[in-house]
């Protein structure tokens, strides 16, 4: 960004695009928290489980923030 006014609207299309994906990535976290949990205290899931779940969803919730570089000026 610079002190040109008109790239105003891009970076408020930046910031709500941005804002959209950050709440899908918690939506997504909590969700399979929220199961493996579930699992969990049914006696299903074990700490294993629970642990790799957590990765994955952090390496997704990456890749998905990295949808954000997409971006560009037109």
């Amino acid at each position: 960004m610079d002190d040109d006014v008109r790239k105003l609207p891009l970076a408020i299309e930046i910031s709500q695009h941005t804002v959209g994906i950050a709440k899908q990535n918690i939506a997504f976290s909590l969700t399979v928290k929220f199961v493996i949990m579930l699992l969990g205290a049914l006696g299903i899931a074990g700490m294993w489980l629970a642990v790799f779940a957590d990765v994955g969803v952090l390496i997704l919730a990456v890749l998905n923030a990295t949808r954000t570089l997409r971006i560009n000026e037109e």
